[in-house]
This record gives structure tokens, sequence and C-alpha cells, in this order.
């Protein structure tokens, strides 16, 4: 499991000390698993994992499902992909924050934000 896992890491350009702190899963939980001392984790712990990378639980846990991603009929996500996908600046902006802390995409949400009202007043 705890390879998986690494492995889901390395390919979101992350490691796993970043994830565990996104996630705010204790980074000893994982070092258990790793060095054996744990066979698992908690369901709470991997759907948070299977959530971030999106992938399903039973792949972190039991490896013999194929990668899939999550399918979300949202309306709102829908309407998000179709900006992703006809505007240049969206997928510049998607880019840039990709592999931002949580803290620092609401940084910048507030730095919109202010301009957005600083338009306005003028």
């Amino acid at each position: 499991m705890y390879k998986r896992i690494e492995e889901l890491c390395k390919r979101q350009g992350t490691d796993i000390t970043k994830m565990c702190r996104e996630l705010n899963i204790p980074r000893s939980s994982l070092s258990e698993l790793k060095s054996g001392r744990a066979k698992s984790i908690s369901a709470d712990k991997v759907a948070k994992i299977a959530n971030l990378f999106g992938v399903s639980a039973l792949y972190i846990t039991d490896g013999i499902e194929e990668e899939k991603p999550l399918v979300n009929n949202n309306e709102e996500l829908t309407e998000y992909l179709e900006e992703l996908k006809n505007r240049d600046e969206m997928r510049m902006l998607f880019s840039v924050t990709k592999n931002c802390t949580k803290e620092e995409v609401e940084q910048a949400v507030r730095i919109i934000e202010a301009l957005r009202k600083q338009n306005d007043d003028t």
C-alpha cells in the first residue's frame, strides 16, 4: 500500500510528507505502514488519499484495480472543465496554482478579489 501511495505522490510531483500535511494525516501513520509496523491505515485516511489522487480506495488498499478517475456528474464541475478547455487564461491560472498549497491558492483568490473590487470602484 505504501508503495502505491508513494508512486501516486511521485506522479503528482509531491512527496508523502507534503501529502500528509495537505490532508492533515499524521506522517507517522504512513511511516508505520512503510516499516511494516502497521498493515493498513484507517478507511478515512485511505478515502482522503484516494480523493486527492482521483483513484479508488481499492486501488490504494489492494492494488488490483486499475486507476480510474473519479466521475462526477456535478454541473458546476462540468462548467469549470468547459472553462479550462475553452479559455487559455483559465488553463494558465490552473497550471500556475496546480502544485500550490491551500493557503497559497486562498491568497491568490484574495488578490484576484481585491483587483476585481478595485476595478469595480473605478
